[in-house]
């Protein structure tokens, strides 16, 4: 009672506001209408190797986009949550670059509702590493802090140091597909000390925008080298080709 009476007076004094605009919203960690009606949530008939939205009724056979049917993926099924593009964007770089760590609970909670036809009992879930030297200066990896979370809402294992990018890339922004998949060749490997906890396990690799795959293929072929029996996806967000 003492603590409903205290939740009541701290919502009085700091009311739940729209995690995008500011507005005052009804519940905590929530998005207000129009917000909301401006984050392209991905839902429907989807890739199923990259969550990207497919025109289409959903079906129970697998689906795949015209990009995954190009390349071929190393990995085994993936989903996102969100397209990257309008207030999805912003979202995804408040929690990147303006240290909006307050977006990681309800954005958690969108991408475990969009990973549910691709989870499995006993999943290892790991986020897509960043290099030591980004790391310092970025002072936290958001795939990080959505993967702790997801592993926590799922009850599956996690391991924050599964991976390790051991070689310095330059950024791939603005890179072309087979710059980008040059650029992230073998700069990903398991690390050394947690190598022995991948083999035989389904990883469940968790990142915050996914463009072309590069960065997501390197990381599966590291966990892949270390004997994992699968790797699946899980995104924040998906580039499509029309943002």
């Amino acid at each position: 009672m003492a603590w409903q009476k205290f939740q009541t007076a701290l919502r009085a004094i700091y009311p739940p506001r729209c995690l995008s605009c500011g507005e005052m919203v009804e519940s905590e960690y929530g998005l207000c209408g129009p917000c909301r009606g401006g984050t392209a949530f991905i839902g429907g008939l989807t890739c199923d190797a990259c969550g990207t939205p497919l025109p289409g009724d959903p079906c129970d056979d697998p689906v795949l986009c015209d990009d995954c049917l190009r390349l071929s993926r190393p990995w085994s099924r993936g989903r996102a949550a969100l397209l990257y593009q309008d207030n999805g964007r912003r979202l995804v770089l408040a929690l990147k670059h303006g240290d909006r760590h307050d977006i990681v609970r309800p954005a958690a909670q969108w991408m475990l509702a969009a990973a549910r036809p691709i989870l499995a009992p006993d999943m290892l879930v790991a986020p897509v590493p960043l290099h030591w030297l980004r790391l310092a200066r970025r002072r936290f990896n958001q795939s990080a802090l959505l993967a702790e979370r997801v592993a926590g809402l799922a009850g599956f294992d996690y391991c924050p140091d599964l991976l390790q990018r051991h070689r310095a890339t330059r950024s791939t922004k603005g890179q072309g597909l087979e710059q980008r998949f040059a650029t992230m060749q073998q700069a990903i490997r398991a690390h050394p000390r947690n190598a022995g906890r991948i083999a035989g396990r389904h990883v469940l690799l968790i990142d915050d925008v996914m463009t072309t795959g590069a960065t997501l293929s390197a990381t599966t072929e590291a966990c892949l080298a270390a004997n994992a029996t699968q790797v699946s996806v899980l995104l924040l967000a998906r580039v499509a080709k029309s943002s």
